[in-house]
């Protein structure tokens, strides 16, 4: 999750309350979802990974989509702030299993 960002707030209405909930993010369904597949190994100490990117919606569906996504692989990673890490050049088994679940607008980036 994004560092949340403190705001400087006055209001002129006695009888104003804040509300400090986060907002929840909407989720878009699988075939708006624009993501992005590549793979990266900046400060990984070399080794690569596979990078999910540009997903919509709340932490918890990213971290499902990321829980299925490793399992399918077989392999580790994380999900947080947005992205998917999947250990391992995984990015054409990734591209197909996006795909096959419906998430149609998902593209490969980068050279590799």
């Amino acid at each position: 999750m994004a560092k949340k960002k403190k705001l400087n707030f006055y209001s002129t209405d006695p009888d104003f309350e804040w509300n400090d909930e986060p907002l929840e993010e909407e989720l878009l369904p699988p075939q708006q979802q624009r993501l992005r597949v590549q793979i990266d190994r900046k400060k990984r100490g070399g080794k690569e990974v596979t990078l999910v990117t540009g997903f919509v919606g709340p932490e918890e569906e990213l971290k499902a989509l990321g829980k299925k996504l490793k399992s399918s692989c077989g392999v580790g990673g994380s999900a947080k702030d947005g992205e998917i890490i999947v250990q391992g050049k995984q990015a054409d088994k990734v591209l197909e299993l996006l795909k096959n679940w419906g998430y149609s607008q998902t593209k490969r980036s980068g050279g590799n």
